[in-house]
């Protein structure tokens, strides 16, 4: 939690907060981004989140402009989700799907279809209690399926990921004599 201060206090306003398994750890996450009452935020009148002290109001409507995001990449998180999603101040969900993927037997296969149904029916879940549903996948056909099933935000690829790829395609034509 001292790293969500941490960020927060840099003026970061999304956090996304890796491998939530339970409400409780939703809401001490959330806890983390409020001020007292509601929370556990340390207060500084002159953090550089509040510009050094240049926005007046900044302590009375930052929690409004913080955006908590929760990952769930766990069995324990997917059979916690319905609970991780009904927690306020939690704005989404990020489904994990390596990690998850590894959670229930398909290490490496996050593309098995016994996943991706999974990660479907996640998506449904967490749009219907009313919060945004989130993934990242290399694979623009998954990509697509997420996005019909609901996901509010979708990384395609990687920055790394997309690095090397279009690393290893130029050099496999300076080879290839192109």
């Amino acid at each position: 939690m001292v790293l969500i201060k941490r960020f927060l206090d840099m003026g970061v306003q999304t956090l996304l907060l890796p491998v939530v398994n339970t409400a409780e750890e939703a809401a001490a996450a959330v806890a983390a981004t409020r001020y007292p009452p509601r929370g556990v935020r340390g207060f500084s009148g002159s953090s550089r989140s509040s510009r050094f002290g240049r926005i007046k109001d900044y302590h009375t409507r930052c929690e409004d402009e913080i955006c908590v995001l929760v990952q769930v990449e766990t069995q324990k998180g997917l059979d916690n989700l319905d609970a991780i999603v009904a927690t306020e101040g939690v704005d989404g969900v990020f489904i994990g799907p390596g990690d998850l993927s590894a959670a229930i037997g398909y290490v490496g296969d996050q593309n098995n279809p016994a996943v991706v149904d999974r990660i479907v029916d996640m998506v449904g879940r967490i749009r219907r209690g009313g919060k945004a549903a989130g993934i990242l996948t290399p694979d623009e056909g998954l990509a697509r399926r997420y996005i019909e099933a609901g996901t509010t935000f979708t990384a395609v690829g990687s920055d790394l990921g997309l690095l090397a790829r279009q690393s290893e395609a130029l050099a496999r034509r300076f080879k290839n004599g192109v």
